[in-house]
């Protein structure tokens, strides 16, 4: 089997490595209760979900996202507050695990996309785009969920789920543009070792 056909230990590594930050982003408020605006919790997720996406490209960062969302719901407690399994998937914020593989996916893509080396200015785009989009998909899902399926806090509505986000916005702002800035160094370390481990292969 070729190494176009399969994955390289590289990648195996590198989608290994973006599971395990995410689970490490997902509890920082294990350490810091009060990190929780309305019942979602502020986090590094979206952090090193465009950073995969950013570094690893479409492909992999997405691969690194849908590996870490099976490791949850087979029940490892790797998402917010150590919990895990598949009842995960009828709680409000399971939105915005699913928005993660979307993300990366679409961070990766407009990186890969430049016509030449991709600049700065490329990856911050980037990284901004696939935070959009971890916004609006979480957002609009836990909205539906309050409305449906969950017990909504009294007087829920849709400007209610978005003034919970006010919280995190600043620190993910902010987070993506570093993403941004640091990724792009990675990026080419990453793509060279890609090379030589094809050309080795």
């Amino acid at each position: 089997m070729t190494t176009k056909q399969s994955l390289r230990a590289l990648d195996l590594t590198l989608v290994g490595m973006f599971a395990a930050l995410m689970a490490i982003g997902a509890n920082i408020t294990s350490w810091a209760p009060f990190l929780v605006v309305g019942g979602v919790p502020i986090t590094l997720q979206t952090f090193f979900c465009v950073l995969a996406g950013a570094i690893l490209g479409r492909r992999l960062g997405a691969l690194a996202m849908i590996v870490y969302t099976l490791i949850g719901l087979f029940g490892a407690p790797v998402f917010a507050q150590f919990s895990g399994g598949f009842g995960m998937i009828f709680r409000p914020t399971f939105g915005f695990i699913l928005s993660f593989i979307l993300a990366a996916y679409a961070t990766g893509w407009i990186i890969e996309k430049s016509p030449s080396s991709p600049s700065v200015a490329r990856f911050v785009t980037a990284t901004l785009v696939g935070m959009v989009i971890n916004y609006v998909v979480g957002t609009n899902w836990m909205y539906f969920a309050y409305k449906y399926w969950a017990q909504a806090p009294k007087g829920f509505s849709y400007s209610m789920a978005w003034s919970w986000m006010l919280a995190p916005l600043p620190k993910d702002i902010i987070l993506s543009i570093v993403a941004a800035v640091i990724a792009p160094r990675i990026y080419s370390s990453v793509r060279k070792s890609s090379s030589s481990s094809r050309y080795a292969a």
